[in-house]
């Protein structure tokens, strides 16, 4: 992998003209990048913290990937075999930073992207000026690679200020070791949450409540075959979708309404595509709600003092409180409304641009039931191919990367951190 370090110089622009400018360096980053670079297409890739993959390094301890080894892989490397069938987050770490020196990725450690502005000419969107804190770059095309899960969302509940136990994101949980004799409250009914839960009983929580707003579609994690079923069903229409996979989760789970934790109201698919909800893949969640180790309980409605008000008026007295309350993707500072849903989503993804943005991608932003490192590899080669195409049919060619300012160090190879 090439790396460098952000020139220093903080009074003058730095003015490079990149043909592919990439911000963020986790697996849908690199994998466009490396897509490109098959196809002659060079490409830079801005990362704001100092290691590739940031964003895996930063989640708690004990998380695996819920997709199978063989079909999480991104395009031109396998998965080492010896990592296993359900890959652990930090031989994850170890195979994006191969994955980035196996490609010769130009990635640019430490080199924060605050925003992008459209340079037009001719009232046309021709290129992007990178604003890189002190300093400037200027690309043909941009694609934004931050993901759906850049900013932590942790809500303010009535009282929290009253409350003298601990309140934490779950970005902010690394292990349950902590946690050990406390009563905890895990706020979330999304993976997060449901291991959360599962590994605070397991190393000695006294007790944990799992507040869940939404029942969520519950899925076994012991085999690859949802994960096949979902790729087989991912053109059919939405209702079939759902009908097909919610008889795959009865067959295989049971119901826990008796303990607490109804059936999801609505199918998979309906929430996958429309919320960008995953389901809960059983990684032990199933037999401690039957085993009333971690016990359901409806949301969070406001703080008491040191008790927790929930929504149907029972009242709970926590340690802890830890909320796997989800994400936002931040990027109305970075691109501007124009290209956002009202959600703060891109209006589109992948391949396609939205209207009058023609060289800007948005990637890494679905959460597709066949799995999300599979899909990343899908929508890179897909984007690769979109963006070479279209510079071919503007007469670009492919170039080699312009030199650095005159007081930027000299780029060299160097092993990833």
């Amino acid at each position: 992998m090439r790396s460098a370090a952000a020139p220093a110089c903080a009074d003058r622009a730095d003015r490079r003209d990149i043909p592919v400018a990439i911000i963020g360096a986790g697996p849908s980053g690199l994998a466009v990048a490396a897509e490109l670079g098959r196809r002659g297409v060079a490409a830079t890739v801005f990362e704001s913290s100092g290691h590739v993959a940031a964003s895996w390094r930063g989640h708690y301890d004990h998380l695996r990937l819920h997709t199978v080894r063989g079909l999480s892989a991104l395009p031109g490397m396998r998965i080492p075999r010896g990592f296993g069938r359900w890959v652990a987050r930090d031989d994850m770490v170890r195979y994006l930073e191969d994955y980035a020196r196996h490609h010769d990725l130009d990635v640019r450690l430490s080199t924060p992207v605050d925003r992008i502005r459209p340079v037009e000419r001719d009232g046309v969107v021709d290129a992007w000026r990178l604003c890189t804190g002190s300093t400037t770059a200027t690309a043909g095309t941009v694609v934004v690679a931050t993901g759906l899960n850049r900013t932590p969302h942790l809500p303010t509940w009535p009282g929290q200020d009253t409350f003298a136990g601990s309140v934490i994101h779950s970005a902010d949980y690394r292990a349950p070791e902590p946690y050990e004799g406390r009563s905890v409250l895990v706020v979330g009914a999304g993976n997060s949450g449901a291991e959360i839960a599962v590994a605070l009983t397991r190393r000695g929580a006294a007790r944990v409540w799992w507040a869940v707003r939404t029942p969520p579609n519950i899925v076994p994690a012991s085999s690859d075959r949802l994960q096949r079923l979902g790729i087989a069903v991912g053109a059919l229409p939405t209702s079939v979708a759902d009908l097909l996979t919610t008889a795959f989760e009865r067959s295989f789970l049971p119901n826990l309404t008796a303990h607490g934790l109804p059936r999801a109201r609505e199918g998979l698919y309906t929430r996958a595509r429309r919320d960008e909800v995953s389901p809960v893949h059983d990684r032990g969640v199933v037999a401690a709600v039957r085993r009333e180790r971690v016990r359901p309980v409806a949301a969070v409605a406001e703080f008491d003092q040191g008790q927790v008000v929930l929504a149907d008026g029972t009242r709970i007295r926590p340690d802890d409180v830890v909320a796997a309350t989800g994400y936002r993707c931040g990027l109305e500072r970075l691109v501007g409304p124009d290209v956002l849903t009202s959600r703060g989503a891109p209006l589109a993804r992948g391949a396609r641009t939205a209207p009058g943005t023609p060289n800007l991608h948005f990637v890494g932003f679905t959460n597709h039931p066949s799995g999300h490192l599979r899909f990343a590899g899908l929508e890179a080669r897909a984007t690769a191919k979109a963006i070479s195409r279209r510079l071919r049919r503007c007469g670009d060619r492919p170039v080699e990367h312009a030199p650095d300012c005159a007081c930027a160090p000299e780029r060299v190879s160097e092993e990833v951190a």
